[in-house]
């Protein structure tokens, strides 16, 4: 297939001396570029000159945004705010993501990785990822208990297939599930998605089990297989158990091996609660990768940002940028957390202070994140849901037969009525 003359030159340095992250490619992956020589950087070639008519913004005569001064106003922001991001995200932004995940993981400390491509949120990092690695008939290793918005991204989205394994077994992870289903599957490219701490279980490795799940993936590509280690980290940072791992697994399988590509999906959505700002960002790394063989990577992402959303929200992107230079910032993040971290020890108290609980439902294993979730006894859980809904003013979300509950949104004065509910429900429909 003949690709574009800078798909051609980002796939040539994808597989310069030996390199094999082109094989892991699916072929819009291999197909897909940043324009540099298109509109943008035509943009690029004319800016600072006495006359740019070559972007399509809309300024005053002194070269300042034309804004409505209501919606200036109301955002209380700089006219430069309203200008269009980079497709590659704002670079100030870029740097200081990054910074943020050598500190938040300090073993990355010194080592190689690209700098973070701005995305719109987490969804839209994991479908820029579906994109680059995925064609149609491929497959997804992931975990049973799953974001249900995986399917859409990369069943409806991509035409790939979802292939499962058992998440949970005696109370932690299955790493033995895991290594089962890579040696399963028939493919020699393994595209593996993993999320911790986990929607919907609310469930991070422990240490242990991060070690066992890094040399699984290493074993696997050291055998000659090409692996794509999607790591969502979406509710990264929010860990309330001691021996649970506080480092993302893309600290341990980085620079694990040549044929294991790691790919960081993160974003402050979750652990700086900005939900609706629709920032995220996509990082990768791998034993060997030169400066330019990372470049080539971000390239092909920002040119799946330009062909799908052209660019982030630049408001967004500012915000962010002023909170984490704010020197209240992680005093601020700390005191969230707490309130967080407080509903969970709650739960905990409230489950073990009430053993008759167990009868009515199994509350799977949780150490952090948002979520947690109940496996009900004896009644549909959708049954129960409903019924939860109607009868008891509760709501709650099925996924996998189990009933998910949002601690983070409860408030702590009523997170033991929560679990009330759902006792009851359980017993009433069960007559």
């Amino acid at each position: 297939m003949s690709y574009n003359p800078l798909a051609e030159q980002a796939n040539a340095e994808l597989s310069a001396n030996g390199c094999s992250v082109l094989s892991m490619l699916s072929e819009k992956g291999k197909a897909i570029f940043f324009p540099r020589k298109g509109i943008l950087g035509q943009g690029a070639e004319a800016k600072g000159k006495e006359i740019n008519a070559t972007i399509g913004t809309a300024l005053e005569d002194d070269g300042s945004p034309l804004v409505l001064d209501c919606v200036l106003k109301s955002l209380n922001l700089p006219k430069q705010a309203f200008l269009y991001a980079p497709s590659f995200g704002n670079p100030d932004l870029r740097k200081a993501w990054k910074e943020q995940i050598v500190r938040k993981n300090p073993s990355l400390a010194g080592k190689a990785f690209s700098n973070p491509v701005v995305t719109c949120a987490l969804t839209h990092a994991i479908s820029c990822a579906g994109y680059l690695f995925l064609d149609p008939g491929d497959e997804v290793i992931i975990p049973d208990l799953y974001w249900d918005n995986y399917e859409l991204v990369f069943v409806n989205s991509c035409g790939a297939k979802i292939k499962t394994f058992n998440t949970f077994k005696d109370g932690g992870f299955d790493t033995e599930a895991l290594k089962k289903a890579l040696s399963e599957s028939k493919s020699q490219k393994k595209v593996v998605l993993l999320n911790f701490p986990n929607n919907p279980t609310g469930y991070t490795a422990t240490e242990k089990e991060a070690v066992e799940i890094a040399k699984i993936l290493t074993d696997c590509a050291n055998a000659g297989n090409k692996v794509v280690a999607l790591l969502d980290d979406a509710y990264f940072g929010l860990v309330y158990e001691d021996g649970v791992t506080k480092e993302s697994l893309f600290s341990k399988v980085l620079d694990a091996s040549e044929n294991l590509l790691a790919v960081k999906l993160d974003g402050p959505t979750k652990e700086d609660y900005v939900w609706g700002f629709r920032v995220g960002f996509m990082s990768f790394g791998f034993k060997g990768a030169t400066e330019a063989q990372l470049k080539a990577l971000e390239d092909k992402a920002a040119g799946v940002v330009r062909g799908n959303i052209s660019n982030g929200p630049s408001i967004s992107q500012r915000i962010l940028l002023a909170a984490f230079q704010s020197p209240e910032y992680l005093q601020q993040k700390a005191e969230k957390f707490a309130i967080l971290k407080k509903r969970y020890d709650i739960i905990k108290q409230v489950l073990a202070a009430h053993p008759e609980y167990k009868e009515a439902f199994e509350a799977m294993p949780c150490n952090s994140g948002y979520f947690m979730c109940v496996k009900p006894k004896g009644v549909d859980a959708e049954q129960l849901r409903q019924k939860l809904i109607s009868d008891y003013s509760t709501g709650t979300i099925v996924l996998s037969g189990l009933i998910r509950v949002a601690f983070s949104a409860v408030p702590t004065d009523k997170l033991g009525k929560l679990f009330e509910n759902i006792y009851n429900c359980v017993l009433e429909i069960r007559g």
